[in-house]
Order: structure tokens, then C-alpha cells, then sequence
């Protein structure tokens, strides 16, 4: 926990000093970079460590991944201009990548299903933590101190979680057998008929020594290119550049190539980055889809309703946070309490269930009134957080109960990798919606949706007549982005309803360490595994 808190403190502490950087080292019109570089390289690398994570083992990585963002914090603390804070901030996000997939791999590897939704659920609860705790802190630190102990605070966390890795962590070594799902499919159920049925009894299987194996890093460097151009264009598009402009056309169409080129990389590779089986078995390719919607559809709260809460509700910056952290104070809650859901009606049908609230509640977002009060969208929020917590984590937990040990952290960092695609594209997408919405409403010269924000933030600059048509613009054009983020919610279910099986096909870990599938689940694993159509 104190690995993932180093990632999650990260982002929100920076985000309040950012004005005291920018003071002490200019770089106002790149500053944005701060943020974007860190997030391109926690991306990018997510599949890469999932597989050493794999190849390896989860330790080796984790503690590697630490140690780098160590350096990349004290390197952060001793820039001198805004050029090289952001090249530091990039080699933190190297190391970030590995604490963010590593840690819910481990997870999955050391407690039975039934037991992870509560530490799935204390995972969460250290993001909803963060967010809160995260920019008080940092205004703090930069107000009474330095903005540099913003990035030295991370060291003693990070050399506590390190001696705690290092002394504590125990990893199951790889299982008996091929490992590959192929058992006899007997029933290991409790008789609850449910998927959840065939949980791991939280024996540690034998071992036996990891055979040399080769590490694909052709297919490392090609993702990493591939990552890094699509990520910069989708994040700079728009706001560096027009979207039809030479850079970005440039930047899709390297991406594009550099993809096509990736590919097949990947199909000659013995052991692939990003295998095959991840998009051809069913239920791993229904969870990476439902969770890229989901990446896409949460840009609507996280990065808009702050906006919404200080242009539309004239709450200022802290009060605005606040309306966003009811909806982290109610997912965890229901994550940890999704188990008692799913072991009785299964893993997808507890997802759709989920998802269909959340849309519910994407829906009444536009319904509410103008200017309204601040409880309205906190109350919302701390619904939508309560029907994501029934969604999100079932999905993870169930598609890490369907592979055996050699895959999870492969399968973990996809269905990641793919959820911060989805954010980076619904940053992209929605942005774009906002902007058009504005441009339609108060003419093509309105300018973004960030500077008309500072302009109801001055005071008499505006009249009163003005100031109401520009919050009201500002109120329609978050209504778009949230019926936008409602119809990624459709399409979350959309994946869930036509690709994954009706009951996902857990393994159950045997004293013996082969993995052996429950019942129909296990028919429909072979069947993927095999390439044949499943039943389910």
C-alpha cells in the first residue's frame, strides 16, 4: 500500500504547487507537461512491466520500479528550469508504471478471490486518500516550505516501502504444470452455481526454478514509440496545435506506422509484450473494452465537474475538490462489499449492473437545475462512485481469477493500459465536444473552456448579464460531455453483453499447483484457448 500511495500522492500533490513552480522556474506555456509526461510514461510502460512482471517475478519489478522513482523524485527536486523538471517528471512516470500494475498483481497473487475485493478495496481507498489529502498537503508544502519537499516527502515513504518489500514479500514461485488452464474442468464450486464458486483456497503452490527465458525488448521499445506518439498527439492535439495541423497528422501517422510495425514484432516474438491471447479469449478482451469505456467515461467527472463547480456553482478551487471526492468516499465502500454480490450472480452480472447505475446517474447529470446547489452533483457523484465501485472491481478481480500466475501481471497491465488509453482519448474527445459547444453558444472567437473559467473568476470583469450567458454556456457544454460519457457507459455494457461469458471461467489453484477451470466457465476457457467459439 505504501508502494501505490507513492503513485497516487503524486499527481494531486503537484497539482496545487503548480503555481509556485511556475513562479520560481517560468515555463508557464509548457507547464502542462508536468502532468501529461508523467502520465505518457506510466502508460507506455504498464504492458512492458506486466510482462517482466511475469518473466521475472513481481518483487525484482516492484522494487526496481521504486527505486526509479526515487531518483526520479530527488532528480525532480533538484531542476533548475521548467525543461528539465518535465524530463524528471518523465522518469518518474517510468518508475510509476511499475508501481501501478505490479501492486494489483500481487494482490491477485497472494489472497483467494474471496479475499481480494477488501484489499482490492484499501487499494482504492489509498487513491480516494490521496485525493483529498493529495492537494492540501502539497499547497502546504509549497506555501510554508518549498515546492522541492514535494517531491522529497516521497523518499522516506518510498525507503519504508522498500525495507517492507524486501523483508515481508513473499512471492509464489511459478506452478507445477503448463500452467495453462487445461485441467480437468471438475467442479470446485461451493454450490453457489456462481463463477466466483472456484476460488483460489489460498494454498501456495510447489515450485520449481523458472526456465531462461528471452525478454522481448524490440516489442518493448515499438510499444513504448507507439505509446508515446499516440499519447502525445491525443494530449496536445487541440490545445498545442489544431487537430488538422501538420504536427498532429504527423503524430498519428508515426503512430499508425510504428503500431502496424508492432504488430509484427509481436507475432514473431517467442515471448510477445502483449501476447495474442489478450485480445483473443473473450472474457480478457470484454474486460479491456468495458474498462477503456470506463477510462473514457470518467474524464466527465475528474476533469469537468471541477469546472462545472467553480464557472456554474461559483465554488472555489477546494470547494469544487470536495464535490469531486464524494464520489472517491463511496467506491471503495462498494468495491469491498462487491464480493457478496458476485459470488452469488457472478462477475459480469454484477458489472452490468454497475455500469447500468452509473449510466443512470451520466443521464441525470443534464437534468440538474441552473445554477442549482453544490449538494446536487456531490450527491451524484457519491452515487456514481458507489455504482463504479460494483463495476470496476469485479471486472479486475474476475479476469485475474482466469489466468494462471504466468499471465496475471500481463493481463492485469492490459486491462490498465487500456483504461488510460480510454482516459487519454476521452481527454481528447470530450474536450473537443466542450470546445464545440462553446464556439456554438457564444460564437467561434469564445476560447476554451479553461480561459472562460478565468474570466468568471475576475472579478468585475464582467457584467452580471455576461457572466450569467457564460456560465450558462459553460453548464451546456458540461451537459454534453456528460450524455458523451453516458454513451461510453453504453458501450461498456455493449462489451460486456455481446463478448463475455455469461460466468467467467476462474481457475482454481489445486494443492498440487495445477490450475483446474470450474464447470462451464473452464469449457469456455478451453474453448478460447484453443481458438474454437465459446458456449457462453
Amino acid at each position: 500500500m505504501l508502494g501505490m500511495a507513492l503513485a497516487a500522492l503524486d499527481g494531486t500533490v503537484v497539482s496545487t504547487a503548480v503555481p509556485q513552480i511556475v513562479g520560481d522556474l517560468g515555463g508557464l506555456s509548457v507547464f502542462s507537461w508536468l502532468f501529461s509526461g508523467y502520465l505518457l510514461a506510466v502508460t507506455v510502460t504498464l504492458p512492458v512491466y506486466g510482462k517482466l512482471s511475469d518473466t521475472f517475478g513481481r518483487k525484482p519489478v516492484l522494487i526496481s520500479g521504486i527505486v526509479l522513482f526515487l531518483i526520479g523524485s530527488v532528480l525532480c527536486a533538484s531542476a533548475w528550469d521548467m525543461y528539465s523538471l518535465i524530463a524528471f517528471r518523465v522518469v518518474q512516470g517510468l518508475g510509476g508504471g511499475a508501481l501501478q500494475g505490479t501492486v494489483q498483481t500481487i494482490a491477485a497473487d497472494l489472497y483467494p478471490l474471496k479475499e481480494r475485493p477488501r484489499i482490492q478495496a484499501r487499494l482504492s481507498s489509498v487513491w480516494a486518500t490521496a485525493a483529498v489529502a493529495g492537494p492540501a498537503a502539497g499547497g502546504l508544502l509549497a506555501g510554508y516550505a518549498d515546492w522541492r519537499w514535494i517531491f522529497l516527502v516521497n523518499l522516506p515513504v518510498g525507503a519504508a516501502a522498500l525495507w517492507l518489500i524486501n523483508r515481508y514479500l513473499v512471492e509464489p514461485g511459478r506452478p507445477l504444470g503448463d500452467g495453462g488452464g487445461n485441467g480437468s474442468g471438475a467442479d470446485a464450486g461451493s454450490g453457489s452455481g456462481s463463477d466466483a464458486g472456484a476460488a483460489s483456497d489460498g494454498t501456495r503452490p510447489r515450485t520449481r526454478p523458472r526456465p531462461r527465458v528471452s525478454v522481448d525488448w524490440a516489442g518493448a521499445l515499438a510499444i513504448f514509440g507507439t505509446g508515446t506518439l499516440l499519447l502525445t498527439a491525443l494530449v496536445q492535439g487541440g490545445v498545442a496545435w489544431p487537430w488538422f495541423s501538420a504536427p498532429s497528422l504527423g503524430l498519428f501517422g508515426g503512430a499508425a506506422a510504428l503500431g502496424a510495425l508492432t504488430v509484427l514484432i509481436e507475432r514473431r516474438a517467442a515471448e510477445p509484450i502483449i501476447p495474442g491471447w489478450v485480445w483473443r479469449r473473450r472474457t480478457i478482451a470484454a474486460v479491456n473494452l468495458a474498462l477503456g469505456a470506463l477510462g473514457l467515461l470518467m474524464v466527465a467527472p475528474t476533469v469537468f465537474l471541477p469546472t462545472y463547480a467553480q464557472a456554474v456553482l461559483g465554488l472555489g478551487p477546494i470547494a469544487a475538490g470536495f464535490v469531486l471526492s464524494a464520489m472517491t468516499l463511496s467506491w471503495p465502500v462498494t468495491a469491498a462489499l462487491s464480493n457478496r454480490v458476485y459470488t452469488r450472480i457472478g462477475f459480469r452480472l454484477t458489472a452490468v449492473l454497475g455500469m447500468t447505475g452509473a449510466l443512470l446517474i451520466l443521464l441525470a447529470f443534464p437534468l440538474l437545475p441552473f445554477p442549482g446547489e453544490p449538494w446536487q452533483p456531490a450527491l451524484l457523484m457519491l452515487l456514481l462512485g458507489g455504482a463504479l465501485g460494483f463495476f470496476q472491481l469485479p471486472l479486475i478481480v474476475g479476469v485475474q481469477s482466469t489466468v494462471p500466475y504466468e499471465e496475471r501481471g500481463t493481463t492485469t497491465a492490459s486491462v490498465l493500459f487500456v483504461r488510460q488509453v480510454g482516459q487519454s482519448v476521452g481527454a481528447a474527445l470530450f474536450g473537443a465536444v466542450a470546445n464545440g459547444v462553446l464556439a456554438a453558444r457564444l460564437g467561434a472567437e469564445s476560447g476554451d473552456l479553461d480561459g472562460l473559467v478565468r474570466s468568471l473568476e475576475t472579478p468585475g470583469s464582467l457584467t452580471g448579464q455576461a457572466a450569467d450567458h457564460l456560465r450558462r454556456a459553460v453548464d451546456a457544454a458540461v451537459d454534453y460531455v456528460y450524455l458523451g460519457a453516458a454513451a461510453a457507459a453504453a458501450l461498456a455494457l455493449l462489451a460486456l453483453l455481446t463478448l463475455a461469458p455469461r460466468r467467467f471461467p476462474v481457475l482454481k489453484e489445486q494443492q498440487d499447483g495445477q490450475d483446474e477451470l470450474d464447470g462451464q466457465g473452464g469449457q469456455d476457457e478451453q474453448d478460447e484457448r484453443s481458438g474454437a467459439r465459446p458456449a457462453g
